[in-house]
């Protein structure tokens, strides 16, 4: 007897179906598909994310085990590893990224509200990039080192939420700062960088568009000071000037003021040096924008703990890719889930629940909601002895 849905179901609901049917489409991704949909391949591989689990042989034990419940969870086809390992070698990567960046967009709506740390009404993003670790001789398609193969994962993190909207997949050559290549500077955003994205012809870029930026400064940049104005050394600020660039290519490449703040960072003792294109916001205001910026640091410790991208269930660039899209769209689908429930767990938490109760027939509102149980009633003393 049917007596709900089961949660694996009640989570995928939250899915832009209509969506994921153009992504595919798009790119034709079933131009030559029998039996094993698209999305029979994304919800294996969701599942795949929310259960932990560590290769395709897993993944089909586990769900083979469960077989007449897969038609509930949306899974029409049948599930075997070398069907899945085939579909993730050839079904094109991009029908996952684009149906990812949908979800981002659906998520940075949700959690447009939410409070930033600082007071500031404006967007405020944060650049980083982390290397995932391969091996050469498998992966050769992504070189890094001499004996060592890598990809990159560039992230531009709202944090407003903790929301990725921008991730570009390279290889582990790949310099950071040619990904500001990549990005449309969104006007009156703030973009927090640390020191290794310093490119003056293209951080000039961000400022002509109307963005700015807070940037480490290097310790061998060439200035000269045109006006100093007054701090508080009493907060660790030590100066806040207006300076020019005076170095043959930067001040060729960046011809107009920058803000300069030196700072004394409490906590570590440590002297920071911030550049940034914004005169009015209090010097002691970038600085906690920067401090900010450690949110991206998180997250990327978070996604390597908590996702499948340290370990890979194909070698080749399509299948490593897929998996990390996929990956990222299970992230922000529970970060979706979480905002619309308004569950108060953290997606740590939701994501452990998950992992132990995708084939159970709870409600995810009570499942997810901290709530005791309430006490088990007394068996009537009035019940009649069968024996006597």
């Amino acid at each position: 007897m049917n007596t709900g849905k089961l949660v694996f179901s009640q989570v995928t609901q939250h899915l832009p179906l209509s969506t994921f049917r153009r992504c595919v489409a798009r790119y034709q991704g079933e131009r030559y598909v029998i039996s094993f949909s698209c999305l029979d391949q994304y919800l294996c591989m969701a599942f795949a994310q929310l259960t932990y689990r560590e290769s395709l042989r897993d993944i089909e034990a586990c769900l083979r085990a469960q077989i007449t419940k897969l038609y509930h969870l949306g899974i029409q086809g049948r599930v075997s590893r070398s069907t899945l390992a085939d579909a993730n070698e050839h079904r094109d990567w991009r029908i996952y990224a684009d149906f990812a960046q949908s979800l981002i967009g659906i998520a940075r709506r949700l959690y447009a509200d939410e409070p930033l740390g600082v007071d500031l009404k404006d967007t405020v993003y944060a650049l980083d990039a982390t290397t995932i670790d391969l091996c050469l001789s498998v992966f050769p398609w992504a070189p890094f080192r001499e004996t060592k193969a890598a990809v990159k994962l560039h992230t531009l993190l709202d944090l407003r939420g903790n929301i990725p909207s921008f991730i570009p997949i390279s290889d582990g050559k790949l310099h950071e700062v040619n990904i500001l290549d990549e990005l449309l500077p969104e006007a009156g955003a703030f973009y927090v960088m640390d020191r290794g994205y310093t490119d003056f012809a293209r951080l000039f870029q961000f400022h002509q568009a109307g963005s700015f930026f807070v940037i480490r400064a290097k310790s061998n940049l060439k200035i000269q000071r045109r006006y100093s104005h007054p701090v508080d050394r009493s907060t660790g600020l030590i100066c806040d000037q207006t300076v020019f660039l005076t170095g043959f290519y930067a001040s060729q490449n960046y011809d107009g003021p920058l803000r300069r703040i030196r700072f004394n960072d409490p906590s570590s003792d440590h002297t920071l040096v911030f550049l940034t294109n914004h005169f009015t916001l209090p010097a002691l205001t970038i600085t906690e924008l920067y401090r900010c910026r450690w949110q991206v640091e998180l997250f990327f410790k978070w996604i390597k703990q908590h996702l499948r991208i340290k370990t890979f269930f194909g070698v080749s660039e399509n299948a490593v890719k897929t998996q990390i899209w996929i990956a990222v769209s299970v992230y922000v689908l529970v970060a979706i889930v979480k905002k619309r429930l308004h569950l108060p767990a953290s997606l740590y938490e939701i994501l452990q629940i998950l992992s132990l109760t995708l084939f159970e027939r709870i409600p995810l509102n009570q499942l997810l909601t901290k709530t005791e149980p309430g006490p088990i009633a007394p068996t009537s003393l009035n019940q009649l002895n069968l024996l006597d």
